[in-house]
């Protein structure tokens, strides 16, 4: 059973290493992260959030439910544009034991390249709510959290509400 890691907790902010090879545990531990993520309401769970320091993640695209298991995920161009959009993330949660949000801001749309769970290497654009995803996961694959973005004053309230959750 994966169990969610919560902010503060130090391996959300590793650097994970490759993937090197796809093992039947690996695909299990993906389609255990994809009902994760369904349970919670999530859009996307990168590996760190359930405690493992590899470059994968797993993501939907809200609009079409389109699913996508991303293993060793990089993003190779970001748009000039940029957009602001509440952003939340499941290890980062409130008292209530929900997620907290803020706005951040992040180019609008990015093209990403990963191998997914049959071998094929994939690339694809994604503008709006899954550039959004995507580049959140990636980023917690190199131990950057949302909050990393927001201003200190900004990051300390949002920190109250997440620190109350704590006690």
């Amino acid at each position: 059973m994966l169990q969610m890691k919560l902010c503060g907790d130090l391996v959300l902010r590793e650097k994970c290493a490759p993937v090197d090879a796809i093992t039947p545990e690996l695909l299990n531990t993906m389609d255990e992260m994809v009902n994760m993520m369904r349970e919670q309401s999530g859009v996307g769970l990168a590996a760190p959030q359930v405690g493992i320091t590899q470059r994968f993640l797993v993501m939907m695209d809200p609009d079409t439910e389109t699913i996508y298991k991303m293993i060793n995920p990089k993003i190779i161009s970001k748009s000039d544009d940029t957009s602001v959009m509440e952003e939340g993330c499941l290890s980062v949660l409130g008292a209530d034991g929900l997620p907290v949000y803020s706005n951040v801001r992040r180019p609008a749309s990015v093209v990403v390249e990963w191998t997914n769970e049959r071998g094929e290497n994939l690339s694809a654009q994604m503008s709006g709510v899954p550039a959004r995803i995507v580049q959140h996961e990636t980023d917690h694959l190199d131990g950057v959290l949302f909050i990393d973005y927001l201003s200190g004053v900004k990051r300390e309230m949002l920190m109250r509400k997440v620190n109350r959750g704590h006690k």
